[in-house]
Order: structure tokens, then sequence, then C-alpha cells
């Protein structure tokens, strides 16, 4: 039975349930990219499909709209995979289990995909829809846009025609994104060492953090797990001797990681010292963290006196020392735009495997030049340290257009709809209009959605009504294409 039956618009929860049994997270698309090439075909609708997994899906237009300007209707088919502590779920080969909030759709202990999964939905049941008045419609589905707009970088639109473009990828109903800020991904890699140690193992766990989406949530002043677990270490090491035993925390550069587990081996007659300094730095950062952390919590768990497999001293500092100094969080604002993060730039992923310190972080800004100066730094800080970076993803921003024929309707039909003007605005998080642009000559361009809270965290939850307002105002803009912009 379905649990979507019941909501409205009910093609597009038909179409979303049906995404969302389909894993589809970043670098595991082929399944849904399949899906939406078998939709495409059991209409008969004309449809590319490329080695990346992007699709193309055409048709053309309606009776009476066959002047009229082509729209291009775009999102990305992966999502973000974040779950709760404890549960069980194979994001590479199970669905997600969906259910209903009162006005909200959530997903039991896991991200919900709505980011962007409601675009494809939205996309289809527009596609699917024969009653519905519109031009020539181009439906532009992409690939690992989370980690990188990696599909919009790749794929080839030479067999569109439209230049209005309608990225449906931003989570605030009646707020219209006209420009974002470009990104990369910086790997940096760190070479260690280890020798044996003799000690009470020690396991932390920095938990019950809120994260949040690097880009739009960045200035909210989030603890970052990565960053907080390097200062309680180093705390720790400054007036104890403590050997690390282990590091690990966060799955997604774009997200701001929640929690990060770390162990340690100290000597047994410095246990009491040991958890009382944990005590005396788990209340500065909650006295820090009093507002946007109401959760933070560190929990300690002794085990026996043991052997263990310990970083080697010259390689143990180098770990702390690039905790402690590499840059975190907003950079610069806006001076154009007043309270836009300009720069930014998030340590996502920390993994302390036998060979190797890693560590993923996501950089964005609207200046380019900004932009490749954090790089840089990020290169120095991890070649002093002995260490390499790869540089991965690097994308555009998009940049505002100042005459817009797209934007007019758009604040016309709004308005008609809605009784109040929408808002126009800037985003630091990234988007693929910029990278489109790049490849249709004299693009104009919107995004919008619906509202989505908490995106990129199992807190994630879609609202139905907004989503139902939203594809509303969608068909209505197509009908109105009938008219020249």
């Amino acid at each position: 039975m379905s649990v979507l039956e019941n909501l409205q618009p009910q093609n597009v929860f038909h179409y979303f349930e049906e995404i969302s049994q389909i894993p589809h997270g970043s670098y595991h698309t082929k399944e849904i990219s399949d899906y939406l090439v078998n939709f495409a075909k059991e209409r008969g609708l004309e449809y590319y499909q490329d080695e990346d997994n992007n699709v193309v899906i055409i048709k053309e237009a309606s009776k009476g709209y066959e002047q009229a300007e082509p729209v291009i209707l775009q999102g990305h088919m992966d999502m973000v995979c974040e779950k709760e502590e404890g549960r069980e779920i194979n994001f590479e080969k199970e669905g997600l289990k969906l259910y209903v909030d009162g006005d909200f759709l959530r997903a039991e202990g896991t991200t919900l995909g709505g980011d962007d999964g409601i675009a494809v939905a939205y996309a289809l049941a527009i596609l699917d829809d024969d009653a519905l008045c519109h031009p020539r419609l181009e439906a532009v589905i992409t690939t690992d846009e989370e980690v990188g707009l990696l599909g919009a970088k790749s794929v080839d639109l030479s067999m569109l025609r439209g230049h209005i473009l309608l990225n449906i990828d931003s989570d605030v109903e009646g707020h219209f994104l006209t420009s974002c800020a470009g990104g990369l991904s910086a790997q940096t890699k760190i070479p260690v060492t280890y020798e044996k140690a003799e000690g009470v193992l020690v396991s932390l766990r920095l938990c019950g953090l809120e994260g949040g989406h690097s880009g739009s949530e960045i200035d909210k002043e989030h603890a970052n797990a990565i960053i907080e677990m390097g200062r309680i270490l180093k705390y720790l090491e400054q007036r104890i001797t403590i050997r690390i035993a282990s590091l690990e925390g966060g799955l997604k550069d774009n997200a701001i990681p929640r929690e990060v587990s770390a162990s340690v081996v100290i000597s047994s007659d410095e246990i009491g010292d040991f958890k009382n300094y944990i005590a005396e730095i788990t209340e500065v950062l909650q006295k820090e963290y009093a507002v946007p952390e109401p959760g933070l919590s560190v929990e300690v768990n002794v085990s026996d006196e043991q052997s263990v497999n310990v970083l080697a001293m010259m390689s143990m500092q180098k770990v702390l020392f690039y905790l402690r100094n590499v840059p975190n969080g907003v950079m610069h604002m806006s001076t154009n735009i007043k309270g836009l993060v300009e720069t930014s730039l998030n340590a996502g992923i920390m993994r302390l495997t036998e060979e190797e310190f890693y560590v993923s972080t996501s950089v964005r800004s609207s200046v380019k030049s900004r932009k490749e100066e954090l790089a840089d730094k990020l290169t120095y800080l991890t070649e002093f340290l002995g260490g390499t970076i790869c540089i991965e993803g690097d994308y555009p921003a998009w940049e505002y257009r100042a005459e817009s024929k797209v934007r007019n309707r758009i604040a016309k039909i709004y308005t008609e709809m809605f009784g109040e003007a929408p808002v126009f605005e800037a985003i630091h998080a990234g988007l693929e209009c910029g990278m489109l642009a790049g490849k249709i000559a004299d693009l104009d361009a919107v995004s919008f959605g619906p509202d989505n809270f908490d995106i990129h965290t199992p807190k994630e939850r879609l609202s139905i009504s907004s989503a139902e307002r939203v594809y509303r105002f969608i068909t209505e803009f197509l009908r109105s294409m009938k008219e020249t912009l």
C-alpha cells in the first residue's frame, strides 16, 4: 500500500514515493537513471542518457503552444545519504521508509531526499500530464550534484532549444534565487605512522550536534564536530599524556558534521584527571554553543589497560596541528548584498587510516579569487605537514543577470496567485545554474522550490502543503508561456 497515495498533488507524490524506493545516493545513480529512461520510453518521449547517468527527457509543446518559447525543467537525481546513529540501512541497496507527520513528509531515521527528489517528481508529473497546456518541455535531470555538480559539468545539452531554466533545487517557498556561489572540494591526505603504546584505551564521542547544509547554514554558528574534536584533543594533550589511536567523523563534505569519534591511550593513574578535563572542555563548549547546539555532549568510555597501535608522536602532532589551524566556517561576508555569506569552507569528512590522515573540505565563494585563495591556504597547510591535496569538482559561481524576463513573469504570476510579491535573492550554496549557463547561451534562469527543512540531515522534512502550492505555480507558469515574454 502506498504511504503517500492520499497526498496532493497525487501524481507528484506518487513519483516521489517511487523515487524514494530506488537507491540514489551520489555516485550510485544508475538505477534511478534507468528508471527515468523507462519512464520516457513508456510514454514515447524523446530522451537522452549519457555514460554519467544524466538524463534529458523532451516533450513537444501541447496544441496552441507550438510557437511558445521552450522551458527547461531542471533538478538532480542524487541525494545526500545521512542517517541517525543506530539506524541500520544500506543506502546502496535499500529504499527509504517514508511517513507523514502532520504537514511534513519525512523518512525514518534518514535524510528524505527532498533535495532534490521533489524536482524529479515535479518533472515526471508534468511530463505525464497530457491535459496540461505547456510549451516544449526539456527536463534535465543531472547526477552527482551533491558532490560537486559533476553531472551538470559533463552533461551534453546540445539537443536543447530552450533558454529559460527553472531550476527546482531551493528550499524556501516564495524565495527565488538569482545567483549563487561557486565551489570546489579539497581532499587532504597526510601520511602517518604508528607505534605500540601501553595504557588504558579511552573512547570519546562528540555528538548531539545539529549539523546542516554547509552552504545555506554555514552562517548559523553550528559547531563542526571535526574541528571541535581537534580542540578537545589538543586541550587534553596540553594537560596529560595522550596518544591518539583512532579518529573518524562526517559523511559528506557539504554537510556540517554532527558527530566525531576518537580513541586515545592514557596512563591508568591519569584517568581521574582525564575525566575532569573532559568535563571542563565540555562545559566550555556547551556554554559557547548554548543556543545553536543545545544537545552537545561528549561521551567517554574507559576500557581495560592494553597494548594499542597509536600514532607516532610526530604524526600525532601533525594531525593536531592541522585540526587546530585549518580555516573553517565563514571567511568573508558579501559587501554587495547585506547578510549574504561570500566565502566559506567546511571540513566535512575525516578519517584516520593505517597510512594517512584524510580530510575532505567543501570550499564556496561567489568571488573566484577568494575561492582560489582558500584552496591555496589548504594546499600550503597540507604540504607544510608533508601531505598532498587534490582539488575536485571545481564549479563556477552563477552570476546575477541584470535584465530577466523570467523574473518579471514570475513576479506577476506569483503575486496574482498568492497575494504577495516573491523574494528574489542570492544564496551561498552551490547550484547547477552557473554550470549550465556556460553551456546554454543567454540563459535566463531562476532557482526555487517548496519549503524543505534541515536538508542533508536525518531531520529533513518537506512541507506537503508547500509542495502543492509550488506545483500549482509551476504549471501556471507553463500555461502562461503562450504569451510572449
